[in-house]
């Protein structure tokens, strides 16, 4: 039996409350508080019928350009003064190459043009740009709304409200003030406030915001239940454990509002390249409107028209496409995996798990449900209570699984009054202590032969524990595990994804780790290993890992802090809100059900394929555009469709992720 030494492991998750945010001043989310959609609505419409009306006086009226142009201004400001207030805003704030500037010096020089010798008047399409931007802008906050809502949706887990017991009289408190230790009350229907344990009552619990499993869990007095879930059916008494801000509820939101810190390569790419870009773009244009006008036989007669193909450009090559996309496209996947008690980390994890090729499995806990029962008791010296009776001894101050199975299989240990003395544990081997007048090593064989003991074989596969009394064989226990029923499922899923090695470490003897390893159809498995013997195959499975390809470990999140953070990606199985795995793990399970591993690969490729797409198409649309209008085939019709038309699709296209 291996004792693993248990460390804490805590990744450095930043704890700064993030807005998601576009990174590029894109303030339109202000049009989307209550009643500002309205107002949005009504200026578009408004600005519909005020050019609708200065077409008509332009084509009756006969007025001069200069009238004609205070005309078109009343609809161009109506539409225009918020992308003007941006512009004007960026360039106080010396970041002026953001897409409010392009749009702004796009229409302000259509305006412009009209004045110009022997130039055709632009001031409808300066107009109808400014007006398409804002219908984008709309289309754009309104889909960024429904993204938060899902995710706020998913997460609308954490109660307002926990009916506290205090001087005998039950009274409703906010969350946040009620203290580990004291006792709250949770009727039918309603959220768990707060992490703790039951005290009186049964009930059944609705897991599905944390887990995504719906089926109902019971519970009872002395179970632990966490906050999130929503009690179904009995009244509980509930002592807390924790405060509202440590509860799982509270981190489970942290963690995926948080989530956008961790910023994906596409997204770190795209924000370099808008910064990079917008810059070059706008010296281009200038270049592309009064260079090529020094080749022709009157300057002045082909400049206007220049210009106007350097407008279209400007408009064209805004990167807001890409920009709100991309990340939208990241939060949508990272809220669409929390539906199904995924919980990601960072959009850079799912960069990440899209490319795992190999995935590395602890056994206790993660292939099988860790809950170890003793199944046979064979002495050679005396009777199997007594074996039984000195090895719950040895271990009672262990925190091991095998030792929990002995102290369960002999409850009386805990008060026949027998000294425990001169305790100590021996890495991988075991643990030795005094009871009463007997030394007493119980441990696996090579505690035994350090010892100088000789022990006996069984046919019996398990975990075998070996006893020797004042350093003569007393005889072995055996102790057996079982596999979770989705196990299997989760290797064939994982295999048909595309994942070629499946492989198994585990502290556990070579007869249990074959058992396991030929029931599941793992592709390979390495026994009796201890912490550090885990880390070092790990080592050896990266160095043979494919170019480009990631490998992901899967613990219990506890014991394997060290692998978990050595890996790709360390995925942990959340145990319903184990605090040490939610800290140590990049990618959470809260359900501790193996088979959501496939299920996390296939959202995370899901998630990139849709950012590519993005990436593709929008880049696609505006390179064809920019070669028409620098021939002088583009109109600003297509320049609104390749910047506002694209922006929208993209959107659409990135809501999909939401899914999951």
């Amino acid at each position: 039996m291996a004792h693993e030494h248990h460390h804490d492991h805590h990744c450095a998750c930043e704890e700064h409350h993030h807005e998601y945010n576009h990174e590029h001043d894109h303030e339109h989310h202000h049009h989307h508080e209550e009643g500002g959609l309205k107002q949005q609505i009504i200026r578009i419409v408004l600005t519909v019928v005020l050019l609708i009306g200065a077409v008509l006086i332009e084509k009756y009226a006969g007025l001069s350009t200069w009238q004609l142009l205070l005309v078109y201004l009343v609809p161009y400001l109506i539409a225009g003064y918020d992308t003007l207030r941006e512009a004007a805003e960026g360039i106080a704030h010396g970041d002026a190459f953001n897409e409010h500037f392009l749009m702004s010096v796009a229409t302000l020089g259509a305006l412009a043009i009209g004045f110009m010798p022997g130039a055709e008047t632009q001031f409808p399409e300066a107009v109808f740009v400014m007006l398409f931007f804002q219908i984008g802008e709309l289309f754009e906050g309104y889909a960024e709304g429904k993204s938060r809502q899902s995710i706020a949706h998913l997460m609308d887990i954490r109660p307002d409200v926990a009916h506290v017991v205090r001087e005998g009289k039950t009274i409703d408190v906010a969350p946040d003030t009620v203290m580990p230790g004291e006792t709250i009350v949770v009727n039918p229907g309603e959220k768990v406030p707060l992490d703790g344990i039951v005290i009186e009552g049964t009930t059944s619990l609705n897991t599905v915001a944390l887990t995504g499993e719906s089926l109902p869990r019971e519970i009872g007095v002395e179970d632990e239940i966490i906050s999130g879930c929503v009690n179904l059916s009995g009244v509980v008494h509930v002592r807390t454990t924790k405060t509202f801000g440590a509860s799982t509820a509270s981190k489970i939101i942290d963690l995926v509002e948080n989530a956008s810190e961790h910023k994906s390569r596409s997204e770190s790419f795209i924000t370099r390249f808008a910064r990079v870009y917008t810059p070059i773009v706008v010296c281009a244009a200038l270049l592309l409107a009064f260079v090529p006008p020094l080749f022709t036989d009157d300057y002045m007669v082909a400049l206007p028209d220049w210009i106007y193909r350097a407008l279209i450009f400007l408009v064209v090559s805004c990167p807001c496409a890409l920009v709100i996309s991309v990340p939208l496209t990241f939060f949508g996947g990272i809220g669409g995996a929390s539906r199904r008690g995924i919980l990601v980390k960072g959009a850079n994890y799912i960069d990440a798990l899209a490319k795992v090729e190999t995935v590395v499995f602890d056994k206790t806990g993660t292939l099988t449900h860790g809950n170890f029962e003793v199944e046979a008791v064979h002495p050679e010296v005396c009777d199997e209570r007594h074996l039984l009776h000195l090895a719950a001894h040895v271990e009672h101050y262990s925190s091991h699984p095998i030792a929990a199975a002995l102290r369960k299989a002999y409850p009386e240990e805990a008060d026949d009054g027998c000294s425990v003395t001169d305790v100590e544990e021996v890495a991988g081997q075991g643990i030795r202590a005094r009871v009463g007048d007997w030394l007493v090593s119980v441990g696996n064989a090579k505690m035994m032969e350090a010892e100088g003991v000789k022990w006996r074989g069984c046919h019996h596969t398990g975990t075998i524990v070996h006893v020797a009394i004042n350093h003569e064989y007393a005889g072995h226990i055996v102790i057996s595990d079982q596999v979770k029923a989705d196990s299997a499922e989760a290797i064939a899923s994982l295999h048909e994804a595309g994942v070629k090695h499946c492989v198994m470490l585990t502290g556990d003897q070579k007869e249990v780790a074959e058992r396991v390893a030929q029931q599941l159809g793992l592709d390979g498995y390495h026994a009796q290993l201890l912490p550090a013997d885990k880390v070092e195959h790990v080592e050896q499975l990266l160095r043979e890992k494919g170019e480009g390809r990631n490998l992901a470990f899967v613990g219990d999140g506890i014991n394997d802090a060290p692998v978990l953070a050595r890996a790709d990606v360390g995925i942990a199985m959340g145990g319903l809100g184990s605090d040490a795995a939610i800290e140590a793990a990049d990618v959470v399970l809260m359900d501790d059900h193996p088979s959501k591993i496939a299920e996390a690969i296939r959202i995370a490729r899901r998630t990139i394929a849709i950012a590519r797409q993005n990436v593709i198409f929008a880049i696609g649309v505006k390179v064809a555009v920019l070669i028409l209008a620098a021939l002088g085939l583009g109109t600003m019709w297509m320049a609104v469709f390749a910047d506002v038309g694209v922006t929208v699709l993209a959107v659409l296209n990135a809501m999909r992720s939401l899914r999951g």
